[in-house]
């Protein structure tokens, strides 16, 4: 078994081969649509998965892409296994990355949060207390409660 660090160096030469492949090898317009985000390699080096985004956001642009990839899977793997020096060659899987689309909700959360807050900040800009003073005073505890008295659970 390899060490992860090992294991790491490979998939970010992985990352880097996979990126140039697609931009030299593969003879399609759509392959310029297509963003290589990540690569990770098991332990073992025997198996690596491969993340990527497409510019466009629509399925059907998703799905060519998809199509594109399963296609030129192995003049893909081919090429990497001409430019790494490792026994075996990976066997190779494509995941679409969903980081940008998770990102983009979270953006979208806290863009709302932001706008909750400041409704909260403009209705408290004219808002006074109940009392004169908002806080208790040592006086008030100790009208409450007699010497040695815990407070009930009411106060």
């Amino acid at each position: 078994m390899a060490d992860p660090a090992r294991a790491s160096r490979l998939a970010s030469r992985i990352k880097v081969i996979i990126a140039e492949a697609l931009r030299r090898s593969v003879k399609d317009d759509r392959a310029e649509m297509i963003t290589v985000t990540d690569a990770r390699v098991t332990n073992d080096l025997q198996h690596a998965t491969v993340y990527y985004t497409v510019l466009a956001p629509d399925e059907e642009t998703k799905t060519a892409a998809e199509e594109l990839l399963s296609a030129n899977h192995g003049l893909l793997r081919r090429e990497m296994g001409r430019q790494l020096s490792i026994r075996l060659t990976p066997t190779l899987e494509f995941v679409a990355d969903e980081i940008p689309e998770s990102a983009a909700h979270l953006e979208d959360l806290l863009r709302k949060a932001r706008e909750q807050d400041e409704a909260v900040r403009a209705r408290r800009e004219g808002a006074k207390p109940v009392n004169e003073s908002p806080y208790r005073t040592d006086a008030d505890a100790g009208e409450a409660n007699a010497p040695g008295e815990r407070p009930s659970p009411n106060d």
